[in-house]
C-alpha cells in the first residue's frame, strides 16, 4: 500500500479518480493499492515564542533564538491567546494512520518551495522515517498527472528545495518576530509588526511617496507647430523649454510672422522589437492590475483556480521559458485555440511553420517552465477567469510570433532659428504586435505617421501654440509598479559592484510578492489611493524609525534571497546562512531597542457619551477607557481610514467632513459625512447632490 500526500482536497481527488482509489473515507480516498490524502495548506509550522516559554513581549527575553525550532500543529486566534485548529489536528491524525498503514509515501504537494516544506514539516513532526518519493509535476491534466506517475523522482533530490523552504521560514521567523517585538517594546504603545521581506517593501513605498510629495514642481513652456503635407496632419516640438511665459509668446509671435518651418535633418531607421516571453506570475499579475486593476493576490487566486481545474499550467511559476522536449507539444496548443471565440481571429494570424522559438532555452527553466495554457480548452469560466485565461492564451500566441519591425524617422526642423523635433514611425512587419492590433505600449506616446520629407523642404506653418508643461515628480507605485520594483531590487543598489551580483535577484519569490503586499495592508501601513499604494500614518512611522537601517535595506533583502537560491541548488551552506540570520537577528534587536518612534500628536478627547473620561486614540479604535461607557469607533469605517482631524471633527463638532470613497458591502462606493447623535451613536448623512438638468 502506498501513501500519497497532496496539498488540497481538490487535487487528491483528481489523482485518487486517475489512480482508481475511489472510495471515499473520512479525510482520504483509497482503493487499487493506494490511499490518498491531503494537508490543507501549512498544517505544521514553527513554534511561536510562547511555546518557548516566552509570554508577552519582555524586553529582557530578546533576542528570542530557538535552538533547536520546535514544529507544532497550526494555531488559530481565540480571543487573545492562540490555540491548537482542530481542523488541522484532526486532519493530522488522519495522515498519521494513512501513513501507518502504507509502506511508502509518494509527495504530491505542489512543486515547488512551499509544497515542499508543507510535506516535510508533517513528515518532521510526525517523526516519520519511512521512504518517499515526488510528484513532480506542472499541470493537473490526466496527462501530466500520468506522466508524473511515470517519472517519480527520490524524494532526497528535492533535499536542497527543503532546505531553502526551511532556511526561509526560520530565517522569517528570527527576523520579524524578534524585530517586531523590539520596536513595540521602544514604542510603548501598540504592536508594530516588521519582516525580512515586507519591511524593505514597504520602505520603497515610503520612500516613493516621500520623494512624490516633496518634489518641487517647475513650470516650462514649449512651441508646438501644426503642419501638413500630402493631406497629411502632423506636429513638431520645440527643443528649447522656456521657463519664462512671456520669452516663449515673444518667440511665438516672431514664429508666426515667418510663417514657415524648413527641414534641417532626415534620420530613418529600422527598429525590431522581439516578441514577449511567456508569463512567469509576477509579471501576470504586474499585465493584469495594468490592464483589468486586479491585485496581486486577486490575481494569483484566479490562475489558482484555472489551474486546478486544468485549463492552465502552474501559476506560481519564477520562468518564462519552456524546455526544448515540450516545444513539440505548442502546435497543438494553439490550434486547440481556435475551438475559443475570443482567441480564434488572433489564431488566424499566427504563422504556421514560422514559429519563434525565443520562449525555448533549458538553462532558463526553473522548478518549473513558464506560464501556459493546457490541452483542455474552457467552455464556461467567470468574468475574472476569462480575463486571465485569455492573458496567458494571447502571450502564448505573441510570444510566438515573429518580431515587429518598425521604420522609425526623427526630423529636424528650424523656424526663426529655433530647433524643432517631430518623430515618425511606419510598421513595416506587424509581427506579434499584430495579435492585438496593438503596435505602442499603453504608457508610451502615439507615433504619429508622416509624409516623405527631405532636407531643405519648406512647410508651412499652419497652427502655432505655446504649450504650459510641468516636471513630473516620480509616480506613486501601483501594484504593477511595486512588483517590478520588488522583481528588480537588485537594479535599484547604487554600489556597482553589488548591483551587478544582484542583478536579477529581487525581493520575495513569484509565489509570496502578492501575501507580502497583502500583509502590509493588514497591518494598515499601507492604502490604495484609486490604483495607487499609498503609506499610512503607522506605516510612515514604523518607516521613520527602520530608515536607514538593515531591516530596511533592499539590497540586504536581495542578498539573502540570492543566499536561498543557492542553498536550494547546493551550492551553500543552509547551517552558514542560518547563523547569519541569527547574528542579524540580535544585531536588529539591539538596534530597534534603542529606537524610538514618532507617535501621532495626541488629542485630548472628551468622550462624548459619559463626558467625564478623555479618549484613548489607536491606530485601529478610537475608545472610552472606561468599561462601563464603553463609547468605541472605529478609525477605518467602509474601507476608509479616519485621519485624527475626522476624529477630531466628530467628537467636538458631531460631523466629520465628507469622506470619499467609501465601499458599501456590494462594492459601491459612496461619498459621506459621519454624524454623531446626542446619544454618541454614529451614522452616516448622504451630501446633497444638485439634481443633472436635462
Amino acid at each position: 500500500m502506498k501513501a500519497i500526500i497532496a496539498e488540497k482536497p481538490s487535487v487528491a481527488r483528481e489523482i485518487a479518480t486517475l489512480l482508481g482509489a475511489t472510495e471515499k473515507r473520512d479525510g482520504y480516498l483509497t482503493g487499487n493499492g493506494y490511499e490518498v490524502t491531503w494537508a490543507l495548506g501549512h498544517l505544521v509550522g514553527l513554534a511561536m515564542p510562547e511555546d518557548y516559554g516566552v509570554s508577552g513581549f519582555q524586553r529582557e527575553a530578546l533576542p528570542i533564538l530557538p535552538d533547536p525550532f520546535i514544529l507544532t500543529v497550526r494555531k488559530i486566534k481565540k480571543d487573545k491567546s492562540y490555540v491548537p485548529d482542530n481542523g488541522a489536528l484532526k486532519q493530522l491524525k488522519i495522515i498519521e494512520q494513512v501513513i501507518g498503514r502504507c509502506d511508502s509515501i509518494i509527495v504530491a504537494t505542489d512543486a515547488g518551495r512551499e509544497g515542499e516544506i508543507i510535506f516535510r514539516y508533517i513528515y518532521e513532526y510526525l517523526k516519520c522515517r519511512k521512504p518517499f518519493e515526488r510528484l513532480w509535476i506542472s499541470s493537473l491534466t490526466e496527462k501530466a498527472i500520468k506522466q508524473g506517475f511515470d517519472n517519480l523522482k527520490a524524494g532526497s533530490e528535492f533535499d536542497g528545495l527543503y532546505r531553502a523552504g526551511q532556511g526561509r521560514s526560520k530565517a522569517d521567523w528570527l527576523v520579524g518576530i524578534n524585530a517586531s517585538q523590539a520596536l513595540s517594546i521602544s514604542a510603548g504603545r501598540g504592536v508594530y509588526s516588521l519582516g525580512r521581506v515586507q519591511t524593505p517593501t514597504l520602505a520603497l513605498i515610503c520612500k516613493r511617496y516621500l520623494e512624490n510629495k516633496d518634489f518641487a514642481v517647475k513650470k516650462y513652456f514649449q512651441i508646438q507647430l501644426e503642419h501638413r503635407k500630402e493631406f497629411t496632419d502632423f506636429k513638431s516640438l520645440s527643443k528649447t523649454k522656456w521657463d519664462d511665459r512671456k520669452l516663449a509668446d515673444d518667440t511665438l509671435k516672431s514664429i508666426q510672422r515667418n510663417g514657415t518651418a524648413t527641414v534641417t535633418a532626415v534620420e530613418t531607421k529600422t527598429a525590431t522589437e522581439q516578441p514577449p516571453l511567456l508569463f512567469d506570475l509576477t509579471e501576470l499579475q504586474k499585465e493584469a492590475n495594468k490592464r483589468a486593476s486586479y491585485t496581486a493576490e486577486e490575481t494569483l487566486n484566479i490562475a489558482q483556480s484555472l489551474y486546478e481545474k486544468k485549463f492552465i499550467t502552474y501559476p506560481r511559476t519564477g520562468s518564462k521559458y519552456i524546455p526544448e522536449d515540450m516545444w513539440s507539444e505548442i502546435p497543438a496548443l494553439v490550434r486547440n485555440l481556435e475551438a475559443r471565440a475570443s482567441c480564434k481571429k488572433a489564431v488566424g494570424k499566427v504563422k504556421w511553420g514560422r514559429f519563434n522559438k525565443r520562449i525555448v532555452n533549458d538553462v532558463k527553466v526553473t522548478d518549473h517552465h513558464g506560464l501556459l495554457i493546457t490541452e483542455k480548452i474552457p467552455s464556461e469560466l467567470t468574468a475574472h477567469e476569462n480575463v486571465i485565461y485569455d492573458m496567458i492564451a494571447y502571450r502564448l500566441l505573441e510570444a510566438l510570433s515573429l518580431a515587429c519591425t518598425k521604420e522609425i524617422t526623427d526630423i529636424g526642423l528650424q523656424a526663426f532659428h529655433y530647433d524643432f523635433t517631430l518623430k515618425g514611425c511606419k510598421i513595416l512587419e506587424a509581427g506579434w504586435r499584430g495579435i492585438k492590433e496593438k503596435f505602442t505600449d499603453e504608457d508610451s506616446e502615439p507615433v504619429q505617421e508622416l509624409p516623405e520629407l527631405k532636407v531643405g523642404d519648406e512647410l508651412k506653418i499652419k497652427e502655432a501654440s505655446v504649450l504650459e508643461k510641468k516636471t513630473k515628480p516620480p509616480v506613486l507605485y501601483t501594484e504593477a509598479g511595486l512588483l517590478s520594483a520588488m522583481e528588480n531590487a537588485g537594479k535599484e543598489i547604487d554600489n556597482e559592484d553589488e548591483r551587478k551580483a544582484l542583478k536579477d535577484i529581487g525581493i520575495g519569490t513569484p509565489a509570496t510578492r502578492a501575501s507580502i503586499i497583502e500583509t502590509l495592508f493588514k497591518r494598515d501601513y499601507i492604502r490604495r489611493e484609486k490604483k495607487s499604494l499609498i503609506p499610512t500614518d503607522k506605516g510612515l512611522q514604523v518607516y521613520g524609525a527602520v530608515k536607514g537601517k538593515k531591516i530596511a535595506d533592499v539590497a540586504m533583502t536581495a542578498e539573502w534571497e540570492m543566499a536561498l537560491q543557492k542553498i536550494e541548488s547546493n551550492e551553500a551552506d543552509a547551517g552558514t546562512f542560518h547563523r547569519e540570520m541569527e547574528a542579524y537577528a540580535t544585531s536588529i534587536t539591539r538596534e530597534l531597542l534603542d529606537t524610538g518612534i514618532a507617535n501621532e500628536k495626541q488629542l485630548e478627547l472628551t468622550c462624548p457619551k459619559c463626558k467625564s473620561r478623555q479618549l484613548l486614540i489607536w491606530n485601529k479604535v478610537v475608545k472610552c477607557p472606561d468599561e462601563a461607557c464603553g463609547w468605541l469607533q472605529f478609525r477605518i469605517v467602509c474601507g476608509v481610514p479616519l485621519s485624527v482631524a475626522d476624529i477630531e471633527s466628530l467628537v467636538t463638532k458631531g460631523k466629520t467632513n465628507l469622506i470619499k470613497g467609501m465601499k458599501s458591502n456590494s462594492g459601491n462606493k459612496f461619498n459621506a459625512y459621519i454624524v454623531m447623535n446626542d446619544k454618541a451613536e454614529t451614522s452616516f448623512e448622504f451630501e446633497n447632490r444638485k439634481p443633472k438638468r436635462k
